[in-house]
């Protein structure tokens, strides 16, 4: 019986990808921004292999381009790279922006893990006890604080947002999708029956339905 040769764990996908291109593909120093579309070259020169799946590649993508390390060099670079390091597409502001959100996002996320997980020391537990008249002055404080007038609600854009028609679910094609209550430009990879793949602006590999699809 033969034995399957696939690596199992994503670690040891990114490895490969590393020893692959290693002129694309960097564990920390000279991280660079990836080409958009460079999941569709990692499958032409993968073809056959005996080692990954396409699948386990858009799985590495996912965790190699959600990385705080990455996230900043899409802030920070000019260029994108494609495979074999050359560089490519320039980066557009509004993929900095977002990498930028989802790299503050990222770490808040971090820090709130952490706090929830920090141990109550006895120097916690103390500061629960109040001395006389140190209610007051919190009740005084936060009273300042409800007084302070409201910021006015920022305005709301007006431009109608309107579903990618079904004609226009296809390859390359720039698209809009929708991730929580945001929506994030994108261009779509693959459609696969239902499922849609897009490849965000950071880079990242999603898998969609067709019906989260907007007009850009």
């Amino acid at each position: 019986m033969e034995t399957t040769n696939k690596l199992k764990d994503i670690n040891e996908v990114l490895e490969f990808l590393y020893q692959e291109f290693p002129q694309c593909f960097k564990q920390k120093d000279g991280i660079k921004p990836l080409k958009v579309g460079i999941f569709k070259d990692i499958a032409e020169r993968i073809e056959g292999s005996e080692k990954v799946s396409k699948t386990q590649v858009r799985q590495a993508l996912r965790k190699y381009t959600s990385n705080w390390r990455y996230l900043e060099a899409v802030t920070k670079s000019e260029f994108r790279i494609d495979l074999d390091g050359n560089h490519g597409a320039k980066v557009e502001q509004e993929h900095i922006d977002h990498a930028q959100k989802a790299l503050e996002e990222s770490r808040a996320k971090m820090a709130k893990r952490k706090k929830a997980q920090r141990p109550r020391n006895d120097s916690d537990t103390k500061s629960y006890k109040k001395k006389p008249g140190q209610f007051n002055k919190s009740a005084d404080k936060n009273a300042k604080v409800n007084s302070a007038p409201a910021k006015a609600a920022p305005a709301k854009r007006s431009g109608k947002i309107e579903p990618l028609p079904a004609s226009e679910v296809k390859v390359n094609n720039k698209v809009k999708v929708k991730l929580g209550q945001a929506l994030v430009n994108a261009v779509i990879t693959e459609v696969n029956k239902d499922d849609v793949h897009v490849e965000l602006v950071t880079g990242m590999q999603v898998k969609t339905k067709a019906d989260s699809l907007y007009i850009i």
